[in-house]
């Protein structure tokens, strides 16, 4: 178990002032077994006018800030929240005897719930996903779940060039399998779609990354830079298990999950609008640093 603080500073710069519609952050954590929120706060400024928080229909917590007449060339948001952080290795990921190898079935009463997560979101016309993804089933003969999983997630942290993007959305699975690169959401989407093709429910998360190693380290910082993305695999006896192909990483450690949703647009940490003169926007900046109690 480890205490850790997280602080997300956003900062969206104007050539001059504007005037601000909604805008929607996904920044607080869900409280669960592998991580128990100790508190929370959000500032804003120019201050909001209200702020009022719901839940979105994955069950994360969305905070919806207004702003009313309130103008500037500057907005920044920053979340902080300190959690107690219980991530599951990999020996604990244990799997219902009829998923432990593939193809395999999900319970009749399930089926309804996990929904749309089973089914394919992009276009594959060439069938070049599905082909790539049954080749790990070929080259695995056991066939076996985990190794399936694992093995799609090292190939994507072995044989793909990461390259930060600062654009929105994200590349389609077929354009990162071409490209052979892609940023963190990329990857996400490619190997969520990934175990689609093989019959598996999937979804996306957003959330930070930190290094255990650095923990007990001077000054205490163990990770930091931007938000991270990665995906769970819903397997019977496990539940959703998380895989990170960017790092190759499994069971959620070094992952501090915020919010989770069929696709990636669906988990955007912060949306909203402004009103101004065309060309007002200078730009943003993101800065997230994650330290260790």
């Amino acid at each position: 178990m480890s205490i850790l603080q997280v602080k997300h500073k956003t900062i969206y710069n104007y050539n001059k002032p504007v005037s601000f519609g909604d805008h929607r952050l996904m920044s607080r954590p869900r409280d669960s077994h592998d991580l128990r929120l100790l508190d929370t706060a959000l500032t804003i400024s120019p201050p909001a006018a209200s702020v009022r928080w719901i839940h979105d229909v994955f069950g994360n917590s969305i905070a919806i800030a207004s702003f009313g007449e309130a103008v500037a060339s500057q907005l920044v948001f920053e979340s902080t929240f300190r959690a107690e952080h219980y991530p599951a290795a990999v020996p604990q990921i244990v799997l219902e005897d009829y998923a432990q190898k593939l193809p395999f079935s999900y319970p009749v009463e399930e089926i309804p719930d996990l929904g749309r997560r089973a089914e394919l979101h992009y276009p594959d016309p060439d069938h070049v996903l599905d082909l790539w993804a049954r080749g790990f089933i070929d080259r695995t003969q056991s066939r076996d779940t985990m190794e399936v999983l694992l093995a799609m997630n090292n190939t994507i942290k072995a044989e793909f060039g990461y390259a930060r993007r600062d654009e929105e959305g994200t590349q389609s699975p077929v354009d990162t399998l071409n490209n052979k690169t892609g940023s963190c959401r990329d990857f996400a989407v490619l190997m969520m779609e990934g175990a689609r093709s093989l019959g598996m429910a999937a979804e996306f998360v957003s959330g930070y990354l930190y290094d255990e190693k650095l923990i007990g380290a001077q000054g205490g910082l163990v990770g930091g830079g931007e938000t991270h993305a990665w995906l769970q695999v819903y397997l019977p006896g496990a539940g959703w298990v998380e895989f990170d192909p960017t790092n190759g990483l499994v069971g959620g450690q070094n992952l501090i999950r915020v919010a989770v949703a069929r696709d990636a647009a669906q988990a955007v940490p912060i949306a909203g609008s402004f009103i101004g003169e065309p060309g007002s926007f200078a730009g943003l900046s993101v800065n997230v640093e994650v330290t260790a109690e």
